[in-house]
């Protein structure tokens, strides 16, 4: 549901009706304190973690890549695989995301730096920092500005129009997760935008899309040509190339999940455009806050997550080192409770189920999820198979008569 400039629909509530000016400033203020806190006290400490990191990444993948000369053999092919798929996802996620967002500049590190590092995706580095850094963070969960939500491919709100191409949604999304690392480098290519708008032969897409094509190529040399014909003493190429192919698809599941589950669970708030129009720091900040979501778990499965499990606090300051956003969490936490603000932390299961349940959702009529018991199921499908098939007067009809009855049996059961 949108929220800041729009009434709340029934059964719902303004997250920040309760907060005036003032309070925002305040919030604002503390925030800005818990910031420098962290700049002032950053060092040494924090350089010998992310240095330990890559390390630590490097010898697995390194490891992992000589086990597999042998695949052919299950138990290499197994061992391999695993730790392949723990190599690049700690790459992904760990180390260049959060080397891309600037996190370790200060470190003042030529070979550990935003401007000089080149991840293991299909999607440039460069691209990927327009995409995500300057886009998605300043326009967090703004519908029509913030690619990140739903990837341009789902409806993401109730306030969207619903038509029956959402009904493929829930598909295209699992499809999107199993290639992810390509939808990725699709949309920060915005290349569904430059076909519809007839630009896919402007200079610029031009460059951009040769940039994509050369690192796919890259890619595909080295997990599947070279690795595999590394192998090829043992008989191992077609085990070698499907065992990167695996691990690939392992690394793009579990980013996939993982962002999913920091701004599309249920309870995480979108905006309208307007809503940014003339918007201040202390906004942002509070934007920020209530569009994104945490995960709880072990320091093993944050370091996994490229500690995006401690998403709000990454939205609030994504140039801080990741290491230090468990410490601030508590601080952060407690700032939601004073002023009355939904912190929205679950487990990795939880939220993934979240996550998944409001795609379903909103792949499907508002409110129709939400009605549909076994009883009237045979007249739910009905009434859904007429809104496939009719045209706009009849979906919009039904629409109305869905929201009735749901208005209805929300105010039955207060």
């Amino acid at each position: 549901m949108t929220t800041i400039q729009k009434k709340p629909r029934i059964g719902q509530v303004n997250p920040i009706a309760h907060l005036d000016a003032e309070d925002l400033q305040l919030i604002a203020k503390e925030l800005d304190d818990i910031r420098q806190s962290v700049i002032d006290t950053r060092g040494e400490r924090d350089a010998r973690y992310i240095r330990r990191v890559i390390k630590t990444q490097r010898s697995i993948e390194l490891g992992s890549r000589v086990v597999l000369l042998a695949s052919l053999f299950p138990p290499a092919w197994v061992v391999g695989t695993a730790g392949l798929s723990v190599a690049k996802i700690l790459e992904n996620m760990e180390i260049g995301h959060n080397i891309l967002h600037g996190q370790w500049d200060w470190m003042r590190d030529p070979k550990i730096h935003s401007t000089t590092w080149e991840w293991d995706s299909a999607t440039p580095a460069a691209q990927w920092k327009h995409a995500h850094n300057e886009l998605h963070h300043n326009f967090t969960n703004v519908i029509g500005k913030d690619n990140d939500l739903g990837y341009g491919i789902m409806r993401v709100d109730e306030d969207q129009p619903w038509h029956p191409m959402h009904l493929g949604q829930v598909a295209l999304n699992f499809l999107n997760a199993l290639f992810f690392e390509y939808g990725i480098a699709a949309y920060d290519l915005e290349f569904r935008g430059a076909i519809a708008r007839g630009k896919t032969k402007d200079p610029k897409f031009q460059r951009e899309f040769k940039a994509v094509r050369d690192k796919i190529k890259r890619q595909v040399t080295k997990d599947y040509i070279v690795h595999p014909t590394l192998s090829i003493a043992t008989g191992s190429f077609v085990s070698t190339m499907l065992a990167n192919f695996t691990a690939n698809t392992v690394r793009n599941l579990w980013s996939h999940s993982v962002i999913m589950c920091g701004h599309f669970p249920e309870g995480v708030q979108t905006f309208e455009k307007r809503s940014i129009d003339g918007e201040t720091k202390p906004e942002w900040y509070v934007r920020q806050m209530l569009g994104s979501a945490n995960i709880s778990g072990s320091k093993l499965m944050h370091i996994m997550t490229g500690n995006l499990s401690h998403q709000i606090e990454h939205h609030l300051f994504p140039d801080l080192p990741s290491n230090r956003y468990g410490e601030i969490a508590p601080k952060i936490k407690d700032l939601f409770e004073r002023y009355g603000l939904d912190y929205c932390e679950r487990p990795l299961p939880q939220q993934v189920y979240s996550a998944w349940h409001k795609v379903v959702r909103l792949s499907l009529p508002n409110g129709w999820l939400d009605t549909t018991t076994p009883r009237n199921l045979p007249g739910q499908l009905k009434r859904l198979f007429q809104m496939s098939t009719g045209g706009p007067k009849v979906r919009r009809a039904l629409q109305a008569r869905m929201t009735q009855e749901n208005r209805r049996a929300l105010a039955e059961a207060a």
